[in-house]
């Protein structure tokens, strides 16, 4: 009789055990909003929260790629800008140094601002970062992965915007251009300086071109950007359907539970306080 009381008794025991852990389970998501915090509490949802999280991890990566892509897109948007400002620049110096009244001086006032110009544009096509990325790619545009088999090139590279410019037939770079422009003003020829005229004008076609094309690549990585963002948002909203606690039915269970396991407790007492001759009795 006695070992089936106690076994009676640590099957108490190890039931009042569990509801003073359910208690404090249904505290502990009155306290969070979250009511899903082990395997145990629902399978079904455990197993779709776990996926949902690994789907926020892949989201989060690919917004961080997004957010560097944006921002090396907008350096690059920045620098073309301001290339493209430099030779129209270098137009309006071309074109006054073909007027016969200037002298010596004037001349070579023009031809030392477009080797500022020159140093200017070489300097903007090498620039770096902070973090020593180059600000255009040398080569090959390096691809940044945006989205589950999509990979961007978020910006073009140096020798797209500044070599293999075709001039009438022949093959130039805008260092080429821009060189030429200040041999043609230092010496003075206006057939050279009609000439220097004419490429810096198609040297500067191609800075516009590319710009056109760096602005379509920050669009695109706008619109993917506001993609994930709404991806998230969905994700986000599932996992909250999934976790989050009902207050009013998790309060009035931990109130119930409250209650039994005072009721347990009081029983548990005054059973224990009996002798063993009260319990075999």
């Amino acid at each position: 009789m006695v070992g089936i009381t106690n076994k009676i008794m640590l099957a108490e025991i190890r039931r009042q055990q569990q509801l003073s852990q359910s208690i404090v389970d249904g505290q502990t998501s009155i306290s969070t909003g979250i009511t899903l915090n082990k395997p145990s509490d629902d399978a079904l949802a455990w197993v779709q929260v776990s996926d949902i999280g690994r789907a926020q991890a892949q989201q989060s990566a690919w917004q961080t790629n997004v957010s560097y892509g944006t921002t090396r897109a907008g350096n690059a948007e920045a620098n073309l800008e301001e290339i493209n400002n430099l030779m129209t620049r270098a137009q309006e110096l071309v074109t006054s140094a073909r007027n016969g009244a200037l002298n010596d001086t004037s001349a070579a006032a023009i031809a030392e601002e477009l080797k500022t110009i020159r140093t200017t544009v070489g300097e903007l096509l090498n620039q770096k970062d902070y973090q020593g990325v180059s600000v255009f790619d040398d080569g090959q545009s390096v691809l940044v992965p945006v989205s589950r088999g999509l990979n961007l090139a978020v910006v073009g590279t140096k020798q797209e915007i500044s070599e293999n410019i075709d001039v009438n037939g022949t093959s130039m770079s805008l260092d080429d251009i821009l060189g030429k422009a200040i041999d043609a003003v230092e010496g003075g020829n206006d057939t050279d300086l009609a000439s220097s005229l004419d490429a810096i004008q198609i040297g500067q076609n191609r800075v516009v071109v590319e710009r056109a094309k760096q602005g379509v690549r920050a669009d695109r990585l706008d619109v993917i950007g506001t993609r994930l963002t709404d991806v998230d948002i969905n994700l986000s909203e599932r996992r909250d359907t999934l976790e989050s606690a009902d207050l009013t039915t998790v309060i009035s269970n931990v109130k119930a539970q409250l209650l039994q396991l005072e009721a347990a407790q009081s029983a548990f007492a005054r059973i224990n306080q009996q002798t063993l001759f009260d319990l075999i009795s």
